[in-house]
């Protein structure tokens, strides 16, 4: 996967805006971030023993750091996290690695875990699926 198909999934959803800070790409929704683009920073490449970023990561925010963890242990080959994001729910991904369904699942579920309840609602009443 790519950062074009990351814009085309998160611009797809609702209300979903796109920004940018400190060079990385952001897609929100009622002034929440979703999913974005996430250099690793020294302390996290450190942390998992990296001497460079060994490709694209995408930050996507889950319902709860239960989801967070039970990612990272069911497929931590795609997904991870650092220090930086304890006590917070988002999760890491290896965008190169992650499977086109999957990423789209995991923008749409960033994308409820953040919108506007009203916004949710409709939407998840429009795709019960």
């Amino acid at each position: 996967m790519d950062w074009e198909r990351v814009r085309e999934l998160a611009l797809g959803m609702p209300g979903a805006t796109e920004h940018v800070s400190r060079g990385a790409a952001h897609w929100r929704v009622g002034g929440r971030g979703f999913v974005w683009e996430r250099p690793l920073r020294r302390t996290d490449l450190a942390h998992l023993g990296l001497a460079e970023q060994e490709g694209p990561v995408l930050g996507a925010r889950v319902e709860d750091e239960a989801v967070k963890f039970a990612l990272v242990e069911q497929d931590p080959s795609v997904f991870f996290t650092t220090p930086h994001f304890d006590g917070f729910p988002a999760v890491l991904v290896r965008l190169d690695r992650i499977p086109e369904r999957r990423l789209a699942e995991l923008v749409q579920e960033a994308w409820i875990a953040v919108a506007p309840p009203k916004l949710a609602d409709a939407w998840l009443t429009e795709h019960p699926d």
